[in-house]
């Protein structure tokens, strides 16, 4: 569907769904963006907060042994991999025991104030990624896949955000992928040979076509900050906000 074709049927409340298509959930960012006047480093932070509190409801950590509090962030060049960064300085608020890994550090000012965040907060960062998954399996209890967003591919991404995948796609230990689970195509899904397949997913704002096909353990929606009025011209039909919550499990 065209950005033009979606405009026309937004406001149409009989069309009420729960995904939306690549070119409507970019046209929610810019709703966002442009008429709310949202700033970008505003919508990482929320999504951020908001993943590491999904994070919280599928992994709470009174069920937690030492070593399950350790999680791996593993954090790509695009926006996906700011709202990782954002989601490990909260999970370290939250009690847990992040690490970040960043295959490819971008240069832009978003990415460098996150970081510095990190690490004042004594978060530590890897330096390589072991390619020896029993390594990884053995040193976290969870990974949180922040590599790509929608319509990123490993191929545009560069070789470190492939080989990142690599080790990713053959974990024992559970993963949490933000948004779209690394290397799926954001309409059809995970069939791609580099595409990890995430026991638990946290859809941004509201969960794009591809999360139809998600099938693990839990799947939530970190979009309760949108305004009511952008959901109804989106035809979003979401699950109610529990009180206070930031996420709602769908």
């Amino acid at each position: 569907m065209s950005v033009a074709s979606s405009d026309r049927s937004l406001g149409d409340a009989s069309e009420e769904r729960c995904f939306l298509s690549t070119s409507e959930a970019s046209a929610l960012e810019r709703e966002l963006l442009d008429e709310y006047r949202f700033g970008r480093q505003q919508l990482v932070e929320l999504y951020g907060h908001a993943s590491a509190v999904a994070v919280t409801k599928a992994f709470p950590l009174s069920s937690l042994s030492r070593k399950q509090r350790t999680v791996l962030v593993v954090c790509g060049p695009e926006q996906n991999g700011a709202v990782g960064l954002a989601c490990a300085r909260h999970l370290r608020v939250f009690d847990y025991q992040p690490s970040v890994f960043c295959p490819a550090r971008p240069a832009d000012a978003l990415h460098r104030d996150l970081t510095t965040q990190c690490e004042k907060m004594d978060i530590p960062f890897l330096s390589f990624l072991p390619a020896e998954v029993r390594l990884v399996d053995a040193a976290y209890g969870l990974v949180v896949d922040a590599v790509l967003g929608p319509g990123v591919r490993p191929a545009e991404a560069g070789g470190p955000c492939a080989r990142a995948l690599a080790t990713l796609r053959r974990l024992s230990i559970p993963l949490v992928s933000l948004d779209v689970p690394s290397g799926w195509d954001a309409e059809a899904g995970g069939d791609s040979e580099d595409a990890v397949q995430p026991d638990v997913l946290v859809s941004l704002a509201a969960p794009k076509s591809c999360a139809g096909r998600f099938s693990g353990r839990h799947h939530f929606v970190a979009g309760r900050f949108v305004p009511e009025d952008v959901r109804r011209k989106f035809g979003l039909r979401l699950p109610k906000y529990s009180g206070t919550d930031c996420v709602a499990a769908l």
